[in-house]
């Protein structure tokens, strides 16, 4: 059976390429699949050990990108060590299975070239394809990975109260101070950031407290070509927790979205964290993907 054209493509060339990718699957179907363009995008905000690892895609005769596998390191940082690698098969909707056997056999073949041996992955629940395949792979089911949930913009609350002592800001206006993301995620975040094509720092909110510490933070994406929103990440730090923070940042958060033009926002919660379903599922988000982890 003759396959779509392979290429490899190598730091942000390969974001950019499995950003267009994931926008013409989005735009093909609107809810498939387990990730958004915007999710993978946020993977490049720290130096990873696989920013220059060359990652595989597959392109049909008009140029344009079919299925990709992407690998990310998430334990080795910029050091050119493979600690954690994670992998992400992508694909148009409805793929055929002896094509997503396919891509699976060459993306393995093509990490274990590199000298990657321990690999994870998630894989939807009712996926049964993917999941057989990659148990004759040598894969085994590891447990729970995230719950994907969607709201539907025109079905958003109303924007919760702020808890008194605290203001809601936008990076753009707190461009005088360190980037609110650099604890957890490095000095190069703010940087990283920028070369995102979909990151927008008016949309890039924190919560200050009255002595203006971060006391909760959260990043909404908007990608125009899908009309799609995405939250993530989100966080509220543990001295300021029980206050609303959350529930108010998420609200406003999605309001932005909908004013930029989303008009289905996604967000991702473990289902081992109650409190973040919870909290989610109260704003009117409806889950709708459940994924595993297999690992080899």
């Amino acid at each position: 059976m003759d396959y779509p054209r392979e290429e490899l493509r190598v730091g942000l060339d390969w974001v950019d390429t499995m950003t267009t990718l994931l926008q013409r699957a989005r735009s093909a179907h609107p809810t498939y699949g387990s990730y958004e363009a915007a999710e993978i995008q946020w993977w490049w905000r720290s130096p990873r050990s696989t920013d220059t690892f060359p990652q595989l895609f597959w392109f049909d005769d008009q140029d344009r990108p079919e299925a990709a596998m992407i690998a990310a390191d998430f334990g080795g940082g910029g050091s050119a060590v493979y600690e954690d690698t994670t992998l992400v098969f992508l694909f148009m909707p409805d793929p055929a299975a002896d094509w997503v056997a396919h891509v699976v056999e060459r993306g393995l073949a093509h990490v274990a070239e590199h000298g990657i041996e321990t690999v994870e992955l998630e894989v939807d629940q009712t996926d049964d394809v993917m999941r057989n395949i990659l148990v004759g792979h040598g894969f085994a089911l590891k447990g729970d990975a995230v719950v994907e949930a969607w709201l539907a913009a025109d079905s958003r609350p109303e924007v919760s109260p702020l808890h008194d002592g605290y203001r809601l800001l936008s990076r753009t206006e707190t461009m005088d101070r360190p980037h609110h993301l650099a604890l957890r995620n490095g000095d190069d975040v703010e940087q990283r950031l920028q070369q995102l094509s979909l990151y927008r720092a008016d949309l890039d909110l924190v919560i200050l407290d009255s002595d203006d510490n971060v006391a909760a933070y959260g990043l909404f994406w908007h990608d125009p070509v899908t009309s799609t929103g995405v939250v993530e990440p989100m966080r509220t730090l543990d001295e300021h927790q029980q206050k609303g923070l959350a529930r108010h940042i998420l609200t406003a958060g999605v309001d932005l979205l909908a004013k930029a033009g989303a008009e289905r926002i996604s967000i991702g919660y473990e289902p081992a964290n109650p409190a973040s379903g919870h909290l989610y599922r109260s704003v009117g988000f409806v889950p709708d993907i459940q994924t595993d982890v297999f690992a080899r």
